[in-house]
């Protein structure tokens, strides 16, 4: 019984995706349009492609540069959020943050279900109406399993995007998937309701045209990219032999922005709604400048210019200082920098064109941070520089004292030209303690 009833719902799910809207929906401020084989997102009936960024921050930056949505994860101070969008002519995608289903205490828990269903229930409620809003984004990353053990996490999903279609029927529900995975579209497509699908994707996003076409016998609705940029150092990025990631400097992750977009991002893609950059701000994730593209003051660095272009078509008209990489005693990352503790060693910045535009240099040193989560995620707590190595005026070239506590190391370099643009670049060394 259960395979028969599996093959019937398999087949409406198919024919309903073969179908075609012709026709204009009800009016509604947020809705997706399927006409002569496309897949069109309206926002106030007019077509809405979105040009966005994942982060909450500098939004008038983010408007003059071309780009019209932000996503976001969570309900932080979203009041504020959706205002400062609203005055900036930016969207906004809000993430609901769901308990994902590997949370089986949760959803074992009919009253803490009961709770988290009643919090978002009156989130919505307060903001459905705001002018700011584009749709909701029920959880990131979510695992949509086909083990149907997690029945109790499917209808506490399904309650919340139920909820969210009744009590707001004028903003479209998303969910994102990491990378183009074929189960959990699979079993979004059969065991939920929701009007489009959502990826983070990074280093898999060369693949991502063939997947669509290879899967399109299955499922041809409309998607976005909700997060897209450089690859993130768990996708196999160059590490030192103890395992510390090496980072490319910002001028070199500006070339992967432009490259991987242009070859990459299915925009031609009939189903294709628009993406999201990651990351317009600043943040911890591995090391404080991997995926910032903003430094800690708001000061801005190349990959900025790169959306522009990439959002208007008009070649960027700004420039950057050119960080090709950094040595540390005339070595690069990839030999492996082992000094002894207490040692003076010397670190230099090689730049790609001569440093007439360069007007200071921001050195400093860092532990690095071994703390996993879930041995999986570093953590995202700022850490702070160690003090009393360096020299109080640095240039290109500086001189500096290691560590006296044997371990893991990173020596970073902020450059900036004379109009505060800036790049970055660091170097991991480890210090051998004498005793």
């Amino acid at each position: 019984m259960l395979r028969i009833q599996f093959i019937c719902v398999f087949t409406w799910v198919f024919l309903l995706g073969c179908s075609e809207t012709t026709k204009k929906l009800p009016y509604r401020n947020v809705q997706i349009i399927k006409t002569q084989g496309k897949y069109i997102l309206y926002r106030n009936n007019k077509p809405f492609v979105v040009r966005g960024a994942s982060g909450s921050t500098n939004l008038r930056l983010l408007s003059e540069s071309g780009g019209n949505t932000i996503r976001i994860w969570d309900t932080t101070h979203l009041g504020t959020i959706l205002d400062s969008a609203h005055a900036n002519k930016i969207a906004v995608i809000i993430g609901l943050p769901v308990s994902n289903s590997k949370n089986q205490a949760l959803y074992a828990n009919p009253a803490s279900v009961a709770a988290q269903h009643q919090s978002f229930k009156s989130l919505v409620d307060r903001y459905k109406s705001h002018p700011a809003i584009l749709m909701w984004c029920v959880g990131n990353e979510l695992d949509f399993s086909d083990n149907w053990s997690d029945y109790a996490f499917y209808k506490a999903f399904n309650a919340l995007t139920d909820m969210i279609h009744s009590q707001d029927p004028d903003h479209p529900v998303t969910t994102t998937v990491l990378n183009f995975n074929k189960k959990y579209i699979a079993n979004l497509l059969l065991r939920c309701d929701i009007d489009l699908i959502s990826f983070n994707i990074f280093s898999m996003l060369p693949f991502m045209r063939q997947d669509l076409e290879n899967f399109s016998w299955f499922w041809h609705g409309p998607f976005m990219v909700l997060e897209w940029g450089i690859d993130g150092p768990w996708t196999g990025t160059d590490q030192t032999a103890w395992s510390a990631f090496i980072e490319d400097s910002s001028w070199k992750k500006a070339q992967i922005y432009l490259s991987r977009y242009l070859a990459s991002m299915p925009v031609e893609n009939s189903r294709f709604l628009g993406s999201c950059v990651f990351f317009w701000g600043y943040k911890q994730e591995t090391t404080h400048t991997w995926f910032s593209i903003f430094d800690r003051y708001g000061g801005k660095s190349q990959p900025i210019s790169i959306m522009k272009y990439i959002w208007t078509g008009k070649k960027p008209d700004e420039t950057y200082p050119a960080v090709n990489f950094m040595l540390v005693n005339n070595q690069g990352a990839k030999d492996n920098i082992i000094l002894n503790e207490g040692d003076n060693a010397t670190a230099e910045i090689v730049l790609f064109n001569n440093k007439d535009s360069i007007r200071t240099i921001q050195w400093e040193i860092y532990k690095e941070d071994w703390y996993k989560i879930n041995y999986y995620e570093n953590s995202m707590n700022f850490l702070h520089p160690l003090k009393g190595l360096l020299p109080e005026s640095q240039g290109l070239k500086v001189g500096f004292k290691t560590p006296v506590e044997e371990g893991p190391y990173r020596i970073f370099a902020t450059v900036y030209d004379h109009k505060g643009n800036f790049s970055t670049c660091n170097t991991p060394f480890y210090v051998l303690g004498l005793n």
